[in-house]
């Protein structure tokens, strides 16, 4: 920590208590043990948490899980700093730069229409940092790819998204949600005959074809397909939740009910929340 950053802050002090934590001198085991990579996992999970905490409304909790994610920062540029590579100030520096960068039309004189134009400048910025950062002499490397630096470890449904997104800014797109509708259509008739014929691994193959279009569809309708699919595991959560409820008053249960039975109280349920 440089003289300038207030060490009572309480950035600086979480700075300061993973620090002791990964101190060689009285620190702790488990953190001392740690690395980017068995860290990495509880970072994506701990994002996962903020983002069920905004969707369940929490604030509280929200609160709790954002001060948890923080902590996965610190942790990371602790383990670089003690690797000689950058500190947390570095990454907050670099954090504040890239903003700027991207927003001139807050930081510098250019204006926008709306936002729009807004939107296409900033991908614009962004296809220049990536050229800028991938730049390298011919004879050293390959050209790169567009696609280049959509990060392999991010959701599927999400990364499907940004594949889609990004093709589509050179013109590699279908032209509107009718053609994408017809696609789909197209890869589910491929996936029944998969599926009729038996053949799994085929199978697979075209179920993925089918998510990956209905990812091409969330982005030309500009819905995010992980949040739908978040509403409608919520959905099913709550129809089952009445299911068994509504069996445990009859003195039954799933395990002794049936297909039909429970088939029946999801429809009452459906009607439930409609008339509410």
């Amino acid at each position: 920590m440089t003289p300038q950053e207030p060490s009572g802050h309480p950035v600086f002090r979480l700075v300061e208590i993973m620090a002791r934590l990964r101190s060689p001198d009285g620190g702790c085991p488990w953190d001392l043990e740690q690395t980017f990579a068995t860290v990495a996992p509880y970072t994506v999970e701990e994002a996962y948490e903020v983002a069920d905490a905004i969707e369940r409304g929490n604030l509280a909790d929200l609160k709790e899980e954002l001060g948890d994610l923080l902590l996965q920062v610190v942790f990371h540029a602790r383990m670089a700093e003690e690797q000689g590579a950058f500190d947390f100030a570095a990454v907050a520096e670099a954090i504040n730069d890239k903003m700027v960068r991207r927003h001139p039309h807050v930081f510098g004189d250019v204006r926008h229409r709306d936002v729009a134009e807004q939107t296409e400048a900033w991908e614009t910025i962004k296809a220049a940092e990536r050229a800028a950062k991938s730049a390298a002499p011919k004879s050293a490397a390959p050209a790169a790819s567009l696609l280049d630096d959509v990060p392999v470890g991010l959701p599927a449904l999400t990364r499907a998204v940004k594949l889609s997104k990004r093709a589509a800014r050179v013109g590699f797109v279908w032209p509107s949600a009718t053609e994408v509708l017809a696609k789909l259509h197209e890869e589910v008739a491929e996936l029944e005959a998969e599926v009729a014929a038996g053949d799994i691994d085929k199978a697979r193959d075209e179920l993925g074809d089918v998510l990956f279009v209905c990812a091409n569809l969330a982005r030309e309708l500009d819905i995010d397909p992980e949040a739908a699919l978040r509403g409608t595991n919520a959905k099913f959560v709550r129809r089952f939740n009445f299911i068994e409820a509504e069996l445990a008053a009859r003195g039954s249960s799933p395990e002794a009910s049936d297909l039909s039975e429970m088939d029946a109280l999801w429809d009452a349920a459906k009607a439930a929340e409609r008339a509410a």
